[in-house]
């Protein structure tokens, strides 16, 4: 056993030696070290870089300047508390990703990294590939409230309330077709399996997403939110 053990020790001390002087190189989505990107794709590592982005502001300000979509519009905004008992840390105004919004939102800036990625790595593709086109808008209900989750007068509050999620209820594609969360979730067309698509390539990036399967209060939106327990519903 000892002798296994210490064959196991020169195997770890190889490979990092094998890392270090770069015979060996991680993909960049797979690199803990390197630098989180809008671009690295959906690996468990780079889900970890995101969630790390919550305490440093600097950092995640940075992963939104490298993004590399070139209609992206967002402001940086102080720490303020827009409502008593509801402050608000690292976070942004998000006025254009990829996509245009509705109207322009507050979130925070690691929800800001994360939509940039839920867009270019499952939305637009599905978009694509069922339509030939992309998604050129996206239509919500908000990203801020101050309160508690839905359905309990006192105990933990919402995502909402730390700006971490955002409300989504339709979406346009560039040709101004409307596929709408109320009307055409659940449907057996192609708007159906886009909304079926959009909501489970959500489940990749976000930690929690819910939509009219859940209950009945998400029947016209999908709850896409950082952290919390994680559901896929």
């Amino acid at each position: 056993m000892r002798g296994r053990g210490l064959v196991l020790l020169l195997g770890l001390v190889g490979v990092g030696i094998a890392f270090d002087k770069g015979v060996w190189t991680l993909p960049a989505g797979w690199n803990p070290w390197q630098p989180l990107s809008v671009e690295d794709p959906l690996t468990p590592v780079t889900r970890w870089k995101l969630g790390r982005l919550q305490g440093d502001r600097e950092t995640c300000l940075a992963v939104l300047a490298r993004a590399p979509e070139a209609a992206l519009s967002y402001a940086p905004l102080v720490d303020h508390t827009p409502v008593a008992g509801c402050p608000l840390e690292n976070v942004v105004r998000l006025e254009r990703a990829g996509v245009a919004f509705g109207s322009s939102f507050v979130a925070a800036c690691p929800m800001a990294v994360a939509w940039l990625r839920y867009e270019r790595h499952r939305l637009q593709p599905a978009a694509r590939a069922l339509f030939g086109q992309p998604v050129a808008m996206v239509e919500h209900y908000g990203s801020f409230a101050c309160r508690n989750i839905y359905g309990r007068e006192q105990g933990r509050r919402s995502q909402h309330a730390t700006a971490e999620a955002l409300d989504v209820s339709a979406y346009r594609l560039d040709d101004g077709r409307r596929i709408e969360v109320r009307r055409d979730w659940g449907d057996d067309d192609a708007a159906g399996e886009f909304l079926r698509r959009a909501r489970q390539g959500a489940c990749d990036v976000f930690g929690t997403v819910l939509g009219p399967d859940y209950n009945a209060a998400h029947a016209d939106h999908f709850h896409l939110a950082m952290g919390g327990y994680r559901v896929c519903r």
